[in-house]
């Protein structure tokens, strides 16, 4: 997957402009606010509709303007390819290789990125309900199947929380519990051995990447940390009789409380260095390399699952990093399209082989192309 290039027309701040990447590493220099991170948005848009920053697409609209439109060119699926984003009025318009799609997410299809933002650091620095979204997120965009699997859990389980409540009032009700504690056991065992084989795939991935980031002095791991006593390798047969056996156990303090105690819904990833939990035990710079290593290994396994290498997008990555931590992100991602973006004068300088951008109230300039 490469991008070809990509053009703007009333979008943020940025004039209208086209900005055309080199196939390697391409770094975008300037002070804050003046429109980097408004660049990788426009790119991660084209993965399925959704910015990384914000909720409400009328931001990205110009303020003088009714309308903002994104135009992308790549390579993709062996072939170049073509896709727009209109936004007006509240919609989002989507055209790929000439032809109207009634939603955004077809776009899923056709481009794939990855990318971190500062953002992204508060998958080791908030509490498992990030970091469960990191991993569904990454499940959902690998299969369709699995978007509906979650989907489904998550409406048994608003379902039978309702329940819990509902039998406080009416004791009666709790003859009904057994036929929802079924179908959330059987959509709930799917999801965690879903995300059991993702999280042994990324694991994998993220300590080579961390070993290479840190230059061999910390070994990152990454855990499943499960509230209904699950193994690594339990098979879907076996997580549902053990989350069966822990809705029956709980089932008292359940309807005590009102809310479903043991679950995918409450259970954690943790994200380890040295053997150590990285929340609790590592520093700031150590942490983003952590969550780096994550976000590369999930590149990793898209590489693997879909059979392209997807676009890398790193935001404001370079902060709080040594030189070395640096000049791996610089100068040692290979085979695949890095776009990164950074303030300090002395990153851009590191890089020996790529394509520099400045970019300065919204206006892009070439500052070096190797």
């Amino acid at each position: 997957m490469k991008v070809i290039k990509i053009a703007f027309k009333n979008y943020r701040n940025l004039e209208d402009i086209e900005l055309v990447p080199c196939e390697g590493v391409n770094v975008i220099y300037g002070d804050n606010a003046q429109g980097k991170t408004n660049m990788l948005e426009a790119l991660w848009f084209f993965c399925g509709g959704h910015s990384f920053r914000t909720a409400k697409d009328s931001e990205v609209i110009r303020w003088d303007k009714s309308f903002a439109r994104l135009d992308l060119t790549f390579f993709g699926q062996e072939r170049e390819q073509n896709a727009s984003l209109t936004f007006k009025s509240g919609k989002k318009l989507v055209k790929i290789n000439g032809v109207d799609k009634s939603s955004a997410s077809a776009l899923i299809e056709k481009f794939c990125a990855v990318v971190f933002s500062p953002e992204h650091m508060n998958l080791i620095k908030r509490g498992p309900g990030e970091r469960r979204r990191f991993i569904d997120s990454a499940i959902c965009r690998e299969k369709l199947q699995n978007a509906v699997i979650l989907s489904k859990y998550n409406r048994m389980l608003e379902q039978r929380n309702t329940l819990l409540k509902d039998i406080s009032r009416k004791p009666s009700l709790e003859d009904t519990l057994d036929i929802w504690d079924d179908q959330l056991v059987r959509y709930g065992a799917l999801l965690i051995r879903k995300r059991l084989d993702y999280v042994k795939m990324l694991s994998d991935k993220a300590t080579f990447f961390h070993d290479g980031i840190s230059r061999g002095s910390e070994r990152l791991s990454i855990k499943y940390i499960s509230t209904a006593d699950i193994g690594a390798d339990d098979s879907v047969e076996v997580i549902r009789e053990k989350f069966a056996a822990k809705c029956e156990q709980n089932r008292k303090n359940d309807i005590h409380l009102g809310v479903t105690l043991a679950g995918p819904h409450r259970d954690d990833i943790e994200i380890l260095i040295n053997g150590k939990n990285a929340k609790a035990f590592a520093s700031q710079g150590q942490q983003r390399s952590a969550v780096l290593s994550l976000k590369l290994a999930e590149a990793a396994v898209l590489r693997e699952r879909m059979g392209e290498e997807p676009v890398i997008l790193l935001d404001d990555v370079l902060s709080e990093l040594d030189s070395n931590r640096q000049d791996f992100l610089l100068n040692e991602l290979k085979d695949c399209q890095v776009f990164i973006t950074c303030c300090e004068k002395s990153n851009k300088e590191q890089l020996r082989d790529g394509k520099v951008f400045g970019v300065e109230s919204g206006k892009l300039r070439v500052e070096n192309d190797f």
